[in-house]
């Protein structure tokens, strides 16, 4: 494990759609292209520092496999996971963002046992927290980058559907306070705890996870993936100062 943030050489980011992974790959140098488990990895240099770009696709599972290959077999010291979600707490509007304290995988459910939503059987885990030191770098990259939009921390919600249902979304917010909903973090942050690596998620609203979510996410997963971009270029900056 890596004493703190000037130790991460090589660092991990995943996005499960081409949206969100487009302009890392279009300005990265000398980059290696492999693939893995039907999985793309673009491997180079991103504002002066090593980094591995994976498309995951969709969902917990390709998250999962993608975060592991990362770690296995790319060397990656961290994980940056950006792109697009969908808001529950109703002070988020389309292009704010979402910086990660935690991830809760909403769908797991055992309750038949007693366990609360969320909660992980045997590995007694509701939550997997988020790094500090990189929550803290990415909130005060966030600002100066971010004009016309605001910054929240909170807890990321997955799960393999996209919700938009109102009354979904409502209690998804209040049975885990979660502050948006995405398909990818939680997974992440699961193999992350496992191996002991540095995370956190970065998300930009595309849409109110409402009846309006499929619309407004069509029209504004662009502007969204463009916001979480220029955070995590801005990470990769204060990273590369670093060494």
């Amino acid at each position: 494990m890596m004493n703190g943030l000037n130790d991460m050489k090589t660092v991990g980011i995943i996005g499960a759609m081409e949206e969100e992974i487009a302009l890392f790959t279009k300005n990265m140098d000398n980059v290696c292209v492999k693939e893995k488990a039907g999985i793309t990895f673009s491997i180079g240099d991103f504002l002066g520092m090593r980094v591995v770009v994976g498309k995951s696709g969709i969902g917990k599972v390709n998250a999962a496999v993608c975060s592991q290959v990362m770690i296995d077999l790319l060397d990656v010291d961290g994980i940056l996971c950006c792109g697009v979600a969908g808001a529950l707490d109703d002070r988020l509007q389309v292009g704010d963002v979402v910086i990660s304290t935690s991830v809760i995988q909403y769908d797991v459910n055992v309750s038949a046992f007693g366990y609360e939503p969320g909660y992980i059987p045997r590995m007694n885990k509701r939550e997997f927290l988020a790094d500090k030191d990189l929550i803290d770098m990415a909130y005060n990259c966030s600002r100066p980058r971010l004009r016309h939009n605001k910054i929240y921390l909170g807890k990321v919600l997955t799960g393999d559907r996209f919700v938009s249902d109102p009354d979904e979304k409502e209690r998804l917010r209040k049975t885990f306070d979660g502050c948006c909903v995405e398909m990818e973090g939680g997974a992440i942050g699961h193999v992350c705890f496992l191996n002991n690596i540095p995370f956190v998620i970065i998300r930009s609203i595309s849409d109110t996870a409402d009846g309006r979510a499929a619309e407004d996410y069509r029209r504004f997963v662009h502007l969204a993936a463009n916001n979480s971009y220029e955070i995590v270029s801005s990470i990769i900056t204060h990273l590369k100062d670093l060494e």
